[in-house]
């Protein structure tokens, strides 16, 4: 059996081509595979009844057939059902198409395929060669399906093919009437309205400086003849491109149609499962939301539309740049003869078996670095050192949307334009700012999805997030910081970890605040509002309130930090959120939102910082920053190991920089101290202590443990002990406290004398109560695990005696360093049991038996909490009796005189 067949929501080059293909295959039966366009059902009923008949699919045993002749598609998805016949075993394929080729298409055993208006003219130019002659109805249906897909020859895809495949199908019989009744459709009362709903919905895009038209709308059930409508919108309002969605019923229906070269409306509608040619296009889309379906049309439009090349025509040039040996000092030198802000640093040329090997691009050094590393007397050193590394180039070729993707985007002030491994010029801001004012049509109109906008110009609002994540109290008084700042005038933002956490769904309630005004009479005004405490320090414009439920809020003035010599403490100066936020660490933490009302919710990223959260990346916002302040290098390294994030090549080239500068000399010992104990704060603080041997950072901060320098068997299986006997105290959920960190710091001085523990107290001046408390445990804890090594069996009491001195993070330490497991089990039964256990019986109980109050009481009590720990008594009554028998009243009476 042979079956001629067409695409699914057939138009009338598909019924033409069919129709057609009838003529070149006399035995085949014409079968839809799915529904036709109303207009094609009326034509059928009014023009072109009773000439063909058209098998339905339900009455086609598709096991049988032999041959299938596809037209006006080679999509093996679009022709239906009828793809089950392409498994038939000696199955013939033919076909005939005019849409470009795509990936999945069926390999016919025959194939005409021609890039011309419509499927139709291939069949004249066949009917033409094969002198086949038609009838006035087959001419006509033939030139509606030319007239249809080529726009009445208006279209970008006509071709010379259509018109003389038209003029000789009038010459034929052609009946222009029957082409205008239904090419050329005057709209119904119900089709203008719809026009009109259209034109209300419509959004325009500029993508690469074309203006795309997207229009969408909502039926409650099918309607017919959209395409009609759409291309009506397309005449009126003059446009180049047009993409209606319309949602009717549990279907979305896209329909394309595009004038220019650039927008290619078949490639898009194939990534939505449907088809066509560049000009005019269509799909059926399933399982997706009407908003679903817009943004991957926006993300399609922005991946397939590609305008003309503008790198080469724009770039500066020839490019000045330095050799990476060339001193910070004279890179200052050429940025100021030159006026210019960036050096691009290359590699010096050489030559290769006589030819010359051209410069490759190793980094960039702004004038802001260099300015910096002079201020703090590095302009001794080489641009290697603080050259940022990670940089992107383009060639020549490059598009509008590259560049700005590099310089908004990814905050880039300066791109190298490279052909064949050499710099040809280079592309600034004010190149690319030029050229945005100079032709307002390159302006962005901020058209790609959210998550690919670059955060300079996104508006995101957390309201809901805000809503989702936090609890209802905290949400309360943010709105209520806002509504104070607003009062006084001020601007109110909550920073930093906060809105990390917040954007990666983690719990954090350390909310620090910055105000763009006063921030110390802001938290007065605040704390009164509240009835809570406050305490401000002046020197720095800070304050921290303190509410009645012990919650802290920390507030801040916009201010701008800048360090006198390597590693000062920071002077600080007024200034705005985006310079506050210039001086944090790292890029996941400059990130802020805005508390006024009517911005309340307004995320503030200057910085792309959502891409370094998205992208999982520890990040510093400048070079020097680690220069600055040196204990950052413990920041990088405590979030890239508790977020699980990456370091990143550049932020670690200066990192590794820092190190080697010995800028720990010069430091703040008690900010150090925080940021380790920060560190041994962690869950598991091991991933960063081994990251911390990588980068060499154990010889700053224990010195005298040169034996323990690097990270051996035993460090690792002390710590993991600690680890565990944390992790099992905390499961315990007892009503007691302890200092995690004390813990791990006993664990890595667990090899050191006592003389070495003090050492570290003094280098970081630990208080004295710290100090003494440390000494103690490690004291107690090493003498006591000496002594039990050589108990292999203890008495409940044994264990109680020995272990009531230690403090919980003695014991933990005990744990952690004990040789046997003997030991760990003796602490967890003197922490889960032992110590637990009071004395059956007071002095008081002892008086009403006759005893006279002295030391003979601890003595008697001592050795009943003994017999209650070694399961030797069990009730107040046993207890008496023990009393009474050891004790009796004449010998005690004795004791007492």
């Amino acid at each position: 059996m042979e079956v001629i067949t067409t695409h699914l929501n057939a138009d009338f080059d598909a019924l033409a081509s069919t129709v057609a293909a009838k003529k070149l295959y006399p035995r085949a039966e014409i079968v839809f595979a799915g529904s036709q366009e109303k207009v094609l059902r009326d034509y059928l009923g009014q023009e072109f009844s009773n000439i063909y008949s058209f098998k339905r699919l339900k009455n086609i045993n598709l096991a049988t057939v032999s041959r299938l002749i596809v037209v006006d598609t080679r999509q093996p998805n679009r022709i239906g059902k009828l793809q089950e016949c392409l498994d038939n075993p000696g199955i013939e394929l033919h076909i005939y198409d005019h849409h470009p080729a795509t990936a999945g298409d069926m390999t016919g055993d025959l194939e005409v395929i021609e890039m011309v208006g419509a499927t139709s003219t291939i069949f004249v130019r066949l009917f033409q060669e094969r002198q086949i002659s038609l009838t006035s109805e087959e001419a006509t249906l033939l030139a509606l399906g030319i007239y249809e897909d080529t726009g009445s020859f208006l279209h970008a895809n006509t071709t010379g093919a259509d018109l003389r495949a038209a003029s000789w199908l009038l010459e034929h019989g052609a009946n222009l009437d029957i082409v205008s009744q239904f090419v050329a459709q005057d709209l119904s009362t119900r089709q203008v309205g719809l026009l009109g709903n259209l034109l209300k919905n419509a959004t325009t895009y500029t993508i690469q400086s074309i203006e795309i038209v997207v229009t969408k709308l909502t039926l409650p059930e099918y309607v017919d003849s959209f395409a009609v409508i759409l291309h009506r919108l397309m005449v009126m309002e003059n446009l180049d491109v047009l993409f209606g969605l319309i949602c009717m019923g549990e279907r979305i229906y896209l329909i394309a149609r595009s004038r220019i070269p650039e927008v290619n409306a078949g490639i898009i509608a194939r990534d939505f499962g449907g088809g066509g040619h560049a000009s005019a296009a269509a799909a059926t889309i399933r399982d997706m939301t009407l908003f679903e379906a817009e943004e991957k049309l926006i993300h399609l439009l922005h991946r397939y539309v590609r305008p003309r090349a503008i790198a080469g025509e724009i770039m500066s040039a020839p490019v000045i740049t330095v050799t990476p040996e060339v001193t910070i000092n004279q890179a200052n030198e050429l940025l100021t003869r030159y006026n210019i802000t960036v050096l691009p640093v290359v590699a010096p040329e050489r030559e290769e078996g006589g030819a010359e090997q051209p410069p490759g691009i190793l980094g960039m050094i702004s004038r802001r670095v260099v300015e910096k590393a002079i201020f703090h007397k590095l302009g001794d050193l080489p641009v290697s050192d603080y050259m940022t590394t990670e940089i992107a180039t383009l060639p020549p070729t490059a598009t509008l949307a590259d560049i700005q993707e590099l310089i908004i985007g990814h905050r880039q002030r300066l791109i190298p334009v490279v052909e064949h491994d050499r710099i040809t010029g280079v592309i600034t801001r004010t190149d690319l700012l030029n050229l945005l004012v100079n032709d307002p049509s390159h302006l962005p109109r901020h058209l790609l999805p959210e998550d690919e906008l670059p955060s300079t110009t996104r508006t995101r609002n957390l309201t809901t997030l805000i809503a989702n994540q936090l609890d209802r109290s905290v949400i309360v008084l943010l709105r209520q910081v806002g509504e104070v700042a607003e009062q006084l005038h001020f601007n109110a933002f909550v920073v930093g970890g906060f809105v990390r956490d917040l954007l990666l769904h983690i719990r954090n309630m350390d909310l620090d605040i910055v105000i763009e005004g006063n921030g110390i009479q802001f938290a007065k005004e605040l704390a009164g509002v509240l009835r809570a405490t406050v305490r401000t320090h002046r020197k720095f414009g800070t304050a921290t309130i303190i509410l009645p439920d012990g919650l802290r809020v920390d507030v801040a003035t916009a201010r701008l930090e800048y360090y006198e010599y390597p590693a000062a403490i920071p002077t600080v100066e007024l200034s705005s959120i985006k310079l506050d936020l210039y001086r944090r660490d790292f890029t996941v933490n400059a990130m802020a939102i805005h508390l006024n009302p009517e911005k309340f919710g307004t995320l503030v990223d200057f910085f792309n910082s959502q891409n370094d959260l998205k992208r999982e990346r520890i990040s510093v916002l400048h070079n020097l920053s680690f220069v600055e302040d040196p204990t950052r290098i413990f920041r990088a390294i405590r979030f890239e190991q508790r977020l699980d994030f990456r370091i990143t090549k550049h932020t670690e080239k200066l990192l590794k920089n820092a190190v080697q500068m010995k800028l720990f000399d010069r430091f703040s010992p008690p900010r150090f101290f925080h940021e380790l104990r920060l560190i041994l704060s962690e869950d598991n603080p091991m991933p960063a202590l081994k990251r911390m041997a990588e980068y060499d950072l154990f010889q700053f901060l224990w010195p005298d443990l040169k034996p323990n320098l690097k990270i051996d068997r035993r460090f690792v299986h002390v710590l993991t002990q600690a680890n565990r006997a944390v992790s099992w105290f905390k499961l315990l959920y007892l009503d007691e406290s302890f200092e995690q960190w004390m813990v791990y710091l006993l664990g890595i001085m667990g090899r050191s004398g006592v003389r070495e523990l003090i050492s570290f107290c003094k280098r970081f001046e630990l208080p004295d109560k710290i100090e003494k408390k440390l000494v103690r445990q490690k004291v107690e804890a090493d003498r006591i695990a000496q002594d039990m090594l050589h108990r292999p069996y203890m008495k409940p009491s044994e264990i109680y005696w020995l272990l009531r001195d230690l403090d919980n993070e003695g014991l933990l330490y005990l744990m952690a360093i004990a040789r046997k497991k003997q030991i760990q089990k003796a602490v967890s039964q003197y922490v889960t049991r032992l110590d637990s256990e009071r004395p059956l019986l007071k002095g008081s109980d002892l008086q009403k038996l006759g005893y006279t109050p002295g030391p003979i009481f601890r003595t008697i009590l001592n050795h009943v909490i003994e017999a209650q720990l070694n399961n030797e008594i069990r009730s107040r009554k046993e207890a008496i009796q023990l009393v009474q028998a050891h004790y009796p009243l004449a010998a005690a009476g004795k004791g007492q005189s």
